[in-house]
Formats: C-alpha cells, sequence, structure tokens
C-alpha cells in the first residue's frame, strides 16, 4: 500500500464533500440544544434523519425520563452508529451535543448556522456539533477509497456533557452498549489533548432568618453569611497558585462562585440564599480530599460568623452537584497521539503538540474504564477564540476541513 496516495485521495474526497459537510453541520445547529433545560431528544432525532440519508444506521439508546428529569435535564438519547470493516480494534468518535443556552449579546442568530467571512456561527458550531461533521465525514472519506479494513469505528453522538456526562457516554458504558479498544473526543485542531483537569461543583444553602428591614437585627441575614463564607472560599486561591501540575497545558487549580440566589424583596431581610461553587482539580489532587477540605472549610466559615444579635444561629448545608475525576493518559493512547500529530503537522503545516487542558470532559469516563483516549477535533487554539459559552460562538471553516482530513488519515493508519 502507498500511503502516501491514500491519503491524498482521502483529502480529495473531504474537499469534494465540503459543502455537504457544512450543510450537515449547519442543519444540527439549527436544532436547538439548550442545556438547561435539556431536552436533547429532538436534535437526536434529526441526527439519526440526516445520517441515514448517507446510509448510516444510528442505534437510539433513549435514557429514562425520570433518571433524565432527576437530574435537572428533560430529554436524552443517545446514539451509536456502528461500521463494521472486520476482526480488529475498535475506534470510538465520541462528540456531545448538548450544550448551554445562548445568552446575550449575538449578532447572528444562535440558531441559523449563518456564514461570514470564512466562519460558520452558532450555538454549538464550535464546541462540539462540529464534531458529529467531522467524525461523520471522515469515516464517510475512509470508506470511499474502498480497502479491506481491520476493526471497527462507532460514532458515540451524547447529550449530557454539560451536566457532567455520566447519562451521555457514562450511560452507554455503564450498559455495557459499547466497550472500544480506542477513543476520541471533540477538541481543536491546533493540539492533541492527552490529560484534564477535574471539575467539583457544589450547592451550599445557607438558612439564616428571615426579617422585617426595618427591624434588621431581629434576623440573621442569610446573604451576610453567606459573604462570610464566600469570602474565605476565594482567599482559597491565593493558595492553589501554590499548587502546580506537572502536565503541560495545566497549572494550578482555582476556584469560582458561579451562581448566587436568595432573598425574597428588597424591603425583607434574606432567610435564605444558594451558591453553587465550582472547583477546578489538576491531575495531581485527589477528588476526595479536595471535596473534605472545602467541606470543612465551609463549616468553619459558618461557625464563625457572629449575627448581630448574638449567637450562632446560622445553619449550612451542602450537596455535591457533580464529582468528574481528572483525565490521564495511559500508556495505549501512543498510536492515536502520534497519527493524530503526524498528520496534523502535515494538514496545518505545524507542529501538533500533546498537552493538557483545565477543561473537564467525558473522555474521562472512557479512560476511567481503561480505554486509552485523546481529545482532538475542529476548532481554533484557544476557547477563547471560539467564544464556546459566549455571544458569536463560531467555527473557522478551514479548521474543519483539515480536521476531518487529519481524522480520516488517523482511521486509515489504524485500521487498514
Amino acid at each position: 500500500m502507498n500511503p502516501q496516495k491514500y491519503y491524498q485521495a482521502l483529502d480529495a474526497w473531504v474537499d469534494a464533500h465540503f459543502d455537504e459537510q457544512v450543510r450537515f453541520l449547519q442543519a444540527l445547529v439549527k436544532v436547538p440544544t439548550d442545556t438547561p433545560p435539556g431536552n436533547n431528544a429532538p436534535h437526536a432525532d434529526r441526527t439519526t434523519d440526516l445520517l441515514h440519508d448517507f446510509g448510516f444506521d444510528a442505534e437510539k439508546h433513549p435514557v429514562p425520563t425520570q433518571l433524565v428529569k432527576d437530574h435537572g435535564l428533560q430529554s436524552i438519547t443517545n446514539l451509536i452508529v456502528r461500521r463494521k470493516y472486520g476482526d480488529g480494534k475498535t475506534i470510538a468518535l465520541n462528540a456531545h451535543g448538548d450544550v448551554v443556552p445562548p445568552g446575550e449579546g449575538w449578532t447572528h442568530d444562535p440558531y441559523a448556522g449563518d456564514i461570514v467571512d470564512g466562519q460558520l456561527f452558532g450555538r454549538a458550531a464550535a464546541v462540539s456539533k462540529c464534531d458529529f461533521s467531522t467524525y461523520t465525514f471522515a469515516v464517510r472519506a475512509l470508506e470511499s477509497l474502498g480497502l479491506p479494513l481491520r476493526g471497527s469505528v462507532e460514532l458515540h453522538f451524547t447529550y449530557d456533557e454539560e451536566f457532567g456526562g455520566e447519562l451521555g457516554p457514562g450511560w452507554l458504558l455503564s450498559h455495557q452498549l459499547t466497550k472500544p479498544d480506542l477513543m476520541m473526543a471533540a477538541g481543536f485542531s491546533y493540539q492533541v489533548v492527552t490529560a484534564h483537569n477535574g471539575c467539583l461543583q457544589l450547592e451550599v444553602t445557607v438558612q439564616g432568618e428571615m426579617a422585617h428591614a426595618a427591624i434588621p437585627d431581629s434576623g440573621i441575614d442569610a446573604l451576610q453569611g453567606a459573604v462570610h463564607i464566600l469570602q474565605s472560599l476565594y482567599q482559597l486561591n491565593a493558595q492553589y497558585k501554590q499548587i502546580t501540575s506537572h502536565v503541560e497545558g495545566i497549572n494550578h487549580p482555582y476556584l469560582n462562585v458561579g451562581q448566587i440566589v436568595g432573598g425574597t424583596n428588597t424591603n425583607v431581610l434574606p432567610g435564605k440564599v444558594v451558591f453553587k461553587l465550582d472547583r477546578r482539580m489538576i491531575p495531581e489532587e485527589n477528588p476526595e480530599e479536595v471535596e473534605s477540605d472545602i467541606r470543612s472549610l465551609i463549616n468553619q466559615a459558618a461557625a464563625s460568623f457572629k449575627p448581630p444579635r448574638g449567637g450562632n444561629q446560622l445553619k449550612v448545608s451542602v450537596r455535591r452537584i457533580l464529582l468528574a475525576n481528572a483525565m490521564v493518559p495511559l500508556k495505549g493512547n501512543a498510536p492515536l497521539v502520534e497519527a493524530l500529530q503526524k498528520h496534523g503537522q502535515q494538514v496545518f503545516g505545524e507542529p501538533i503538540p500533546a498537552v493538557g487542558t483545565p477543561l473537564y470532559t467525558d473522555v474521562r469516563l472512557y479512560v476511567e474504564r481503561g480505554i486509552p483516549g485523546v481529545i482532538y477535533g475542529a476548532g481554533p487554539r484557544t476557547v477563547l477564540e471560539s467564544h464556546a459559552k459566549r455571544a458569536d460562538e463560531r467555527l473557522a471553516l478551514e479548521d474543519l476541513r483539515r480536521a476531518t482530513k487529519v481524522v480520516a488519515r488517523t482511521l486509515l493508519d489504524l485500521l487498514a
């Protein structure tokens, strides 16, 4: 076999079908998957119909409605497309369709898939409906060669990344619906990610006692109590800067508070405040110890809060929302890393480093089960450039084209 000849054939197929690929991505962007509220089954249905047009049969794996609602969502149907070519390893390609709501500040309709100056705009255009497209068309390109192949490819299109992945890939894996030998998940084009942070999310309820604003000393201000606790939590970030990771691309742990809700009216002393915190954990940290330390600090801060009328009657409860372990590299990922780096450099014309990322992803769910995985797909050099989780999320179409070629070439190396 002359590899270069077939790489060129793959590239030519992607170029010839690129307009079709862009239309496919636009169709995916046009079906909202805002999470919350998390009504994602309609997008899975639309994806199934589009894949059928390519001759791909998608298995639908709905998650039970009550379980989905218990997790704060409305509907989830995960998809598996199995393409078996012969005996050999199975490579899974995973992208998630759920995404945060668009928010404010958009200059383009977040569900139109507008193309301006070579960029496609839309919520989930870059993270990660684009890689529904990357992976689907890479597999189609591979099959266009008509070569005898060893092994299989599976497309895993799932819908629970924003809430932790347990009802997405976690559901498929725990129910033994799939057991690949290698996997690749949605990412960006200019690096192969081999490790990522873990994430702990907690909901903290601070309970005081409501009172009339004219006589505040008759109550216990839950907001003042929450501020007292928050000050202690934010002071941790100075300590976290002294804890560094050995993984390139990952610096140190950090803590943020992303949501605060409380009070009943302007003229009422708040009796209850709820805030949600997000603690990113580097791969070297122990998640159980991190959670235990934060819970202890919250309790200590609550105990040290003294309301004006004396005594200590502030009550605090802590509920875990999410514990996502860090992704650590498995030795078996080397064939994927090496192939992606080789073809990435050839197609993009620059070195493609293997690094860590401070994000957390669904890949950890595969890696925790001993399945070597990496993160690679269509997208810019940084999350900031993509506008992911911000207004005017966008994808450079040239990155989509080139990443599709890189993935197709990689599949050929591993299966031919």
